[in-house]
């Protein structure tokens, strides 16, 4: 089974003190046919998790990110954390060896920063017409670009999926493909065609872990890639 390091979220809501990761997570990659493991802020274990993993997982949380990750004269309204240095050198050592990267919610927009996209803090404050995107529990629709990757991989083009974030991409870089949209426009999939496999959502695809959902391929094909 291809072993899978799953970065751990912390608490930042409260006092960062504890890690703090949806168990969905470790149960959608080992329903894929992976195996999980979580991964803490540790320097030293930087290479290791490069060297002797097959596949990264950067799963979703809110804490800052730089500055100069958002459109001009906008900046994170999150509390800092350790797990920027930690996931940020290990994602970008993945895409150095070519190796599988899945990012979910905020593992989707450091993927996208890391090649030259930027942020919006706030998405519903940048028009009128933004949906409610940070709200548990609702569904909404997305549209997946026709030949794009995760067309290929999903085999259809409309998804519901679930949305909890109030950060998202609104500036895409040319090294990016915007895979899929939300009825508002918001940009709610990126993949890095240069990469063997690339990919980030912005909703919480492991939130579909226990049901028959078609964006469970996803996973699947994440830790197919993870055995090439």
């Amino acid at each position: 089974m291809p072993r899978i390091a799953v970065i751990l979220d912390e608490n930042t809501s409260v006092d960062g003190t504890r890690y703090d990761t949806p168990k969905d997570y470790f149960l959608a990659v080992r329903n894929a046919g992976g195996l999980p493991f979580g991964i803490p802020y540790l320097p030293e274990i930087i290479e290791i998790v490069a060297k002797e993993f097959d596949g990264f997982l950067a799963v979703g949380g809110r804490f800052s990110y730089p500055e100069n990750w958002y459109v001009d004269g906008d900046a994170s309204r999150f509390p800092a954390s350790e797990r920027l240095e930690i996931e940020q050198a290990i994602m970008l050592r993945y895409l150095d060896m070519d190796k599988p990267v899945l990012g979910i919610c905020a593992g989707m927009q450091m993927l996208a920063c890391l090649n030259g996209c930027l942020l919006s803090s706030s998405i519903r404050e940048t028009s009128t017409d933004i949906l409610e995107h940070d709200r548990r529990g609702s569904l909404h629709p997305v549209s997946i670009i026709a030949g794009s990757k995760l067309a290929h991989i999903i085999g259809e083009t409309v998804l519901d999926v679930n949305s909890r974030h109030r950060e998202a991409v609104v500036h895409v870089d040319p090294s990016v493909i915007a895979s899929a949209h939300a009825p508002d426009r918001v940009v709610e999939a990126i993949e890095i065609p240069s990469k063997r496999f690339a990919i980030g959502l912005q909703w919480h695809q492991e939130g579909f872990a226990a049901s028959d959902h078609a964006g469970n391929r996803i996973f699947r094909s994440f830790i197919d890639a993870c055995r090439s």
